[in-house]
């Protein structure tokens, strides 16, 4: 067993001095305080070990005894998770008391991604979410990756929360939810609606919220795909995995590499953000027992969508739904930028021929009512000709037609939530259009 002790302390990052042999990288280490602090090692340096203070113990001195465990940080895995509400570190935090881990697997958090060579592949199956523009523009497909990109206030988190309604409705899925550095009010509001709808059991709940320290809300999306592994894997379960928000984890990385004074890559962002972004992607996976299909929310900074994160996020993604802030001013819910939202999936081999001729047609149909704009801002709507004064107020339904009263904030809105079939969609469009 591994014996050392603390040397140095920079805030969250910890120094052991080790006597003999030394620990592995992301090994557990065991402080031999009163609270038995967990270190976990980042980096080795000869005889010492760089490590996170992952819980934030503020009671640390120089010259406490450590121990190694000669395991990886570890969090529990099974069927008593679901519709719990947990930390990074696997520790219940809705108050209902602590997680009965009889029986259950250790499963570590740091575990290599399937071996993608070994999948067979699958013919394309759609998921209807029942949100139009969705189901429509960026439809998802089983085992794969979407993303909610836009601003702040413009409704990520809030389009998140009805996917998670929609689907979970349905009880075919298991759902998880990983909370990274967003609001702890969002992440309340979550919790409640599911469970005054009765949905917390098809939900599993990871939280690092904006008040814990970087080192957990970095690891918080981790833990949570390792418990989505195991039921995927041990359980051949299909799984619908939300996180919100990605960027917020390439934040929390950053400021993990700023207190390890590494330097900072060009961008002003973490020099691992490429390795930090795909290791998790990768996991985010199927397999031939089950699959995982992500849906990560991107917070823009700014409003700039070529910030060096959100595009390093974005290309891991089969599809983009973009949230405008110009749209939202316009009252149109989901605020959903029809014309930048795009799909690697909206091909006739998987949603069909008639899907796919109707989703050209709308395109087409949006890029004109995009030009024309300019135009009749200058020379009025009446000079334009026959065909475009048609095709402009078809686009104008169309971009109505897309807006949606949702399930989750019935209760702000005043309007009862609604859910339509992809059938019904088509149809509708096919009556605007033709």
């Amino acid at each position: 067993m591994n014996r050392g002790h603390i040397v140095a302390i920079h805030d969250l990052v910890i120094y052991v001095e080790f006597d003999d042999a030394l620990p592995e990288v992301h090994e557990l280490l065991i402080v031999e305080n009163e609270g038995h602090t967990w270190l976990l090692v980042d980096s080795l340096n000869g005889t010492r070990a760089r490590c996170l203070n992952v819980q934030a113990d503020r009671s640390l001195q120089k010259g406490m005894a450590v121990t190694g465990t000669g395991k990886g940080l570890e969090i529990p895995v099974g069927d008593a998770l679901i519709g719990r509400v947990v930390d990074a570190l696997g520790s219940p935090i809705d108050g209902a008391g602590p997680v009965d881990t009889a029986g259950l697997q250790r499963h570590s958090i740091f575990r290599p991604s399937a071996n993608a060579s070994s999948f067979t592949a699958r013919k394309p199956e759609i998921l209807e979410t029942g949100i139009k523009v969705i189901d429509f523009f960026t439809p998802f497909v089983k085992g794969r990756k979407i993303g909610i990109i836009g601003g702040a206030g413009v409704g990520k988190t809030v389009l998140t929360m009805e996917l998670i309604h929609n689907v979970a409705k349905t009880g075919g899925s298991l759902s998880f939810f990983a909370g990274i550095g967003e609001r702890i009010r969002e992440g309340h509001e979550l919790y409640e609606t599911l469970k005054q709808r009765d949905l917390l059991k098809n939900t599993c709940m990871f939280f690092g919220q904006m008040d814990q320290n970087p080192a957990q809300r970095s690891l918080v999306a981790a833990s949570a795909v390792t418990l989505a592994e195991y039921f995927r894997d041990e359980q051949g379960r299909d799984i619908l995995f939300f996180a919100d928000n990605m960027y917020r984890y390439v934040q929390a990385k950053n400021e993990v590499s700023t207190l390890l004074d590494q330097v900072p890559s060009e961008g002003g962002y973490e020099p691992t953000i490429f390795s930090d972004v795909k290791i998790l992607q990768d996991r985010l996976s199927s397999s031939d027992k089950g699959s995982i299909t992500a849906v990560q929310t991107i917070y823009v900074p700014a409003d700039d969508l070529s910030d060096p994160a959100v595009q390093m996020i974005q290309h891991e993604l089969d599809s983009t739904i973009v949230l405008s802030r110009k749209v939202a001013e316009q009252g149109i819910r989901p605020a959903v930028d029809l014309i930048r939202s795009s799909s690697s999936l909206l091909s006739p081999d998987i949603v069909g021929d008639r899907h796919y001729v109707l989703s050209v047609q709308v395109q087409a149909l949006l890029q004109k009512y995009e030009s024309l704009k300019g135009i009749i801002a200058i020379i009025g709507e009446n000079e334009l000709s026959a065909a475009d004064r048609a095709d402009y107020a078809k686009a104008k339904k169309l971009i109505q037609y897309f807006s949606q009263h949702l399930h989750v904030v019935e209760n702000q809105s005043a309007f009862k939530g609604e859910s339509f079939t992809l059938s019904d969609t088509l149809k509708g469009i096919e009556e605007i259009i033709i």
